[in-house]
């Protein structure tokens, strides 16, 4: 392939994507990871794409754009089960959970419907209609309590705003697992809606450990509304891509970082 037909390819993977490895495009365009750094840099320079650790995502995604569930579903899975399961091992028998919406957070739940009999509370619509879906097709199995609190749905399809955010200030819950938009060492953990980051922050207040659920590339993105500061979180799972610098700022600011690594690939 030409160079300036693999630019291209790029171009069109990281608009279609909106955030992708250089791992995963090497193996899509068949070179190796040093010629798609290259490309990266010399897109980055033309101002088609911003490079972030191992990969790309769009220039200056705006701090209020929100991509659908269904757009982030298929992003980062093997990352994003991986943290499921470092998750799901923290939860026992008898616990109120409280599971944000998300799809980290929603492959988390995939884990926890044949877990432990717990009450599970969220305000992600997809989330609920896993745990319903189980409880209807296997009933003799299933035996957790589900509270969807309701409120005004967002892209993401979690439920948020002002009724949300009063009844989660009823509850109290064991933990808390936090999906999030973005983190970053001075903004913390962001979203660009604002009215989910009022009930994010409601979640927050609500549990007695919070731990946030975010694969390496959600470092550097910025939402327009911050839902908790670094040291406001217990506890931080991502993944081992995630680059050194960062490393370093949440094993400083967070109570506890861990890098959970994909089944067959090495931490």
């Amino acid at each position: 392939m030409l160079p300036a037909a693999r630019h291209q390819a790029i171009v069109d993977v990281v608009q279609r994507e909106r955030v992708v490895r250089v791992s995963d495009l090497a193996q899509q365009l068949g070179v190796s990871l040093m010629t798609v750094r290259r490309d990266i840099e010399l897109l980055e320079e033309g101002g088609k794409l911003e490079r972030i650790h191992g990969g790309a995502k769009l220039p200056g995604d705006a701090s209020t754009h929100e991509p659908g569930f269904e757009q982030k579903s298929t992003q980062l899975t093997a990352e994003k089960r991986a943290i499921a399961v470092e998750a799901a091992a923290m939860v026992q028998e008898g616990m109120a959970v409280g599971l944000s919406a998300g799809t980290t957070t929603w492959a988390l739940a995939k884990e926890l419907v044949d877990g432990p009999p717990i009450t599970v509370v969220t305000n992600s619509v997809r989330i609920a209609d896993l745990f319903h879906h189980a409880a209807s097709t296997s009933p003799a199995r299933f035996s957790s309590t589900v509270i969807l609190i309701g409120g005004q749905r967002t892209p993401s399809d979690a439920l948020v705003g002002p009724i949300a955010t009063s009844a989660l200030k009823q509850l109290h819950l064991d933990v808390l697992f936090l999906g999030v938009h973005g983190m970053d060492a001075q903004a913390g953990f962001t979203t660009p809606n604002l009215l989910e980051a009022e009930t994010d922050r409601a979640f927050v207040a609500a549990a007695r450990k919070t731990v946030v659920l975010a694969d390496h590339t959600k470092w550097g993105v910025l939402g327009i509304s911050s839902i908790a500061s670094l040291d406001e979180v217990d506890e931080v799972i991502s993944d081992p891509g995630l680059g050194s610098d960062a490393q370093r700022v949440l094993q400083d600011r967070v109570g506890r970082l861990r890098l959970a690594s994909a089944l067959g690939q090495p931490a």
